[in-house]
Parts: structure tokens; sequence; C-alpha cells
């Protein structure tokens, strides 16, 4: 597995979501919005969930809910470790721009 690989952070933050619970495309979207004040269009997130569940990190059942794959679990996880070396010192970075 190649470490980032997916496309772009879109797809980083659709598995991370998913992980906590199955979510439909439009529920991720939402959460992706009220997150980053901005809500991707089905253009922009429903391409990103394709591509996950090409690779076989999803699952998407009869109500359109896409589920993690033990493979998304794993994959998930790889890029969360290298989020957070890459990231180490975010609580530096984030007094930076006064928060």
């Amino acid at each position: 597995m190649a470490l980032c690989e997916m496309k772009g952070f879109l797809s980083f933050l659709a598995l991370w979501l998913i992980s906590k619970r199955p979510m439909a495309g439009v529920e991720i979207a939402a959460e992706l919005g009220r997150r980053k004040g901005h809500t991707p269009s089905p253009g922009t997130i429903y391409p990103a969930l394709k591509d996950l569940k090409g690779k076989g990190l999803v699952t998407v059942d009869k109500k359109k809910r896409y589920a993690l794959t033990q493979k998304g679990k794993k994959e998930l996880n790889a890029h969360l470790r290298y989020f957070f070396a890459t990231f180490c010192d975010v609580e530096e970075m984030r007094s930076c721009c006064g928060k």
C-alpha cells in the first residue's frame, strides 16, 4: 500500500467519518460542510466515494450507506499514522492561528 494514494484529503476525511458509523453520501457531505463551512458538491463527493469503493475500502448497502471494509480500516489506520507523523506539531501550528 502506498500512502497518500487516495485522491486528496477528501477521501481521507470520508474514510474517517465512515469509520464512526455507516453514512450515506449526503450525510458525509453535510458533516464535511458542518466541519469546514463548505459542503462539497455531489460531483465532488460521489467520485471520491466511487474510488474508495473501487479500491475495496468501503461497501455500499441497499440504503446507499457507505461502511468501511477490513481493508478500509487498515488503510485508514495507516493514513492516520502517516498524518500524525507528518503533523506531530499540530498543537503548535494551532497556536499560530490564534485558536
